[in-house]
């Protein structure tokens, strides 16, 4: 059972997004991660902006060409003119392929340490992050928006600089050429900012809005994979392909509102200079007419004009992809900044060696331990309400209760998967809080009752819970036969999340991985349940070998699993109701018995036997079946 199967927990949720930033400060909050290539890519905004200038030396060649050989009739001075045209060209293509040299190779190292820190630092977070997050939006930050970011910092904010500089140095050269017709094409520039401004407020809006929507559509997506199993065992496909199409469709409305602002700002941006720049050319051709002017003047005051159209007219899509930049920088953000909880200060003798320490205070002991879900309200009430239990070094208790009792949550607490609101933990003496998570999880192994199985071979899967006798961890768990049985052994891929194998199998992997490394503390949660009762029958008898030398803590809902015991605890409502040998409950708590015959809670108990009571009804002679449950039936049980 999941921790979310035990209690309510919340929902799992889009969380909302922080305080508006400005664009420039969000953008700045990049500057860590660009900080080490700063010099080659400022070098190749430099480069870009020397190559723009060539640009505009062409206007001024061409000036020099028509008022001196074209108007003197010198075939030469025509072809040295057109050479110096041509060199100016080449030039101006080089630099420009050489600043896609310097920045390529640079921003792909920045976009692989920003994916790096972002998959070490969502590694670190609780598993209470976990809850709250989305698995779709998590991926849509390390892969869709950090795509972004690159394109952004090698092409846009590159030519925001180049163009922006290109603006003002052609500016300069048109008031050099002639200041009336200058100030009459540069008239737009204060309308077109206050524009811009506007456009930015509501296009982040819209950008924001369709980044969060590709997280959710991402996320049922993947959660339609995940779950192919049932969506095609209840033949549920039309209704998820309906709730597929519903995201899809506000996505795609969402982009056609970007889309519908982007062509809005590009047809003033594009419109109002050609306007003034059509009144300038009226007013310098009058000019010339009259002799006030020059031809070559007004050819190379026109072409300087027309060479200043691209970066006019690319501001639109610049502060486009600059608004959606600064949104993928502000969600990825929004991972980053939260908070990791502190690790204690480590202590020499902190650490305890292993299980079996002499002394009361030996073992796993609880002491009035209380828990809460850190999102839940405030004043709500505890999942757990003062757990006071001690296991004994070497001692194997099992954990027994009812659903939504607080089995799970409460030993999801021993190897810190979640911190406790009040009271503490003790491994042999030690406060667990008091020792780093690390030290904690080598001296505690878990085994979940829902197995979690990776994309690697049998021995990498099982390695995972520390070095050990591999062939030791697969006889215990009873995997050693089928291991065998496959393909290449133990160097067999068992495919994502397992699903290539039976339930049975899986959870017989999880336990191998989780007794490898002869951990002195051993938790495990219902670690039988996929198993039919002859294989159950023969790992309870391997496991008795491996708890002997262990204290362990085992969720169990089987008779034939608390018989592993050598005590049981009853949960009942978030408190410890009793605890005892298992005959002992049997005969004198209800509740218990109920639990474990189904007998209503009021009946007497049943006379004992030397064998105990038989199992459950249920608990039939099956081979392994593969598990059908995907993991977001099983946590929303």
């Amino acid at each position: 059972m999941s921790a979310t199967a035990e209690a309510p927990a919340a929902p799992v949720r889009k969380p909302s997004p922080p305080a508006k930033r400005s664009v420039v400060r969000s953008l700045l909050r990049l500057w860590p991660y660009v900080r080490p290539v700063r010099a080659r890519v400022f070098g190749a905004a430099g480069v870009a902006i020397v190559a723009a200038s060539m640009g505009l030396v062409m206007p001024l060649v061409l000036k020099w060409i028509v008022d001196g050989p074209v108007a003197d009739g010198d075939t030469a001075g025509v072809w040295l003119g057109g050479g110096v045209l041509l060199a100016v060209g080449v030039v101006e293509a080089l630099l420009f392929g050489l600043r896609r040299w310097l920045v390529a190779r640079p921003l792909t190292r920045v976009e692989a340490d920003m994916r790096a820190a972002l998959y070490r630092h969502v590694q670190r977070l609780p598993v209470s992050f976990h809850d709250r997050w989305a698995t779709g939006q998590l991926l849509s930050r390390g892969t869709g928006d950090l795509q972004l970011l690159r394109m952004f910092l090698a092409f846009g904010l590159t030519f925001l600089i180049v163009n922006s500089a290109t603006i003002l140095i052609g500016c300069g050269v048109l008031l050099a050429q002639d200041w009336t017709l200058g100030l009459v094409v540069i008239a737009p520039v204060v309308p077109l900012i206050a524009l811009c401004v506007a456009f930015e407020a509501r296009y982040s809006v819209a950008a924001r809005r369709a980044q969060d929507q590709m997280g959710d559509l991402t996320t049922v997506v993947e959660e339609s994979i995940l779950g192919i199993r049932v969506i095609k065992g209840f033949g549920r496909h039309r209704s998820q392909a309906r709730a597929f199409h519903a995201l899809s469709e506000r996505l795609r409305t969402t982009e056609l509102r970007k889309a519908k602002l982007l062509a809005s700002i590009w047809m003033v941006i594009l419109s109002l200079p050609e306007l003034f720049l059509g009144t300038a050319l009226v007013i310098g051709v009058t000019q010339v007419a009259d002799g006030e002017l020059t031809a070559g003047t007004l050819v190379a005051f026109m072409t300087t004009a027309m060479a200043l159209r691209w970066p006019v007219e690319s501001i639109g899509f610049l502060l486009a992809l600059t608004n959606e930049a600064a949104t993928a920088t502000n969600r990825f953000f929004e991972v980053m900044d939260t908070q990791i909880p502190p690790e204690p200060e480590p202590e020499p003798t902190a650490a305890p060696a292993a299980s079996g320490a002499p002394g009361q205070d030996g073992g796993i002991r609880f002491e009035n331990v209380v828990f809460r879900y850190p999102d839940g309200p405030p004043d709500a009430r505890p999942v757990l309400r003062g757990i006071d239990l001690h296991i004994r070094p070497g001692e194997t208790m099992a954990l027994v209760g009812g659903t939504g009792s607080g089995k799970t949550t409460l030993i999801n607490l021993v190897p810190r998967l979640y911190e406790v609101t009040s009271g503490r933990i003790t491994l042999d003496g030690t406060d667990i809080a008091s020792l780093p998570r690390e030290r904690v999880r080598e001296l505690v192994a878990v085994a979940f009752e829902e197995p979690t199985l990776f994309s690697a071979t049998v021995r990498e899967n099982i390695a995972m819970g520390g070095d050990g006798d591999l062939r030791r961890a697969l006889r215990v768990s009873q995997a050693e036969s089928f291991v065998d049985a496959l393909p290449q052994g133990a160097e067999t891929e068992v495919g994502e999340q397992g699903l290539s194998l039976s339930g049975g199998q899986r959870q017989r992997l999880a336990l191998a991985r989780a007794v490898v490394g002869r951990p002195p503390f051993l938790v495990l949660d219902d670690p039988l349940s996929a198993l039919d009762v002859h294989t159950e029958a023969r790992v309870e008898a391997a496991l008795r070998e491996v708890l002997a030398d262990t204290t362990a803590l085992v969720v169990a809902h089987r008779p034939s699993t608390v018989q592993l015991a050598d005590r049981v605890a009853l949960l009942s409502g978030g408190r410890v109701a009793a605890v005892g040998t298992h005959t002992e409950l049997l005969h004198a708590n209800a509740e218990y018995r109920h639990l474990m015959t189904g007998e209503p809670a009021g009946e007497p108990a049943p006379p004992s036997g030397p064998g105990g009571p038989p199992d459950r009804p249920d608990q039939t002679d099956q081979p392994d079946q593969p598990d059908r449950r995907e993991p977001s039936e099983v946590s929303a049980r």
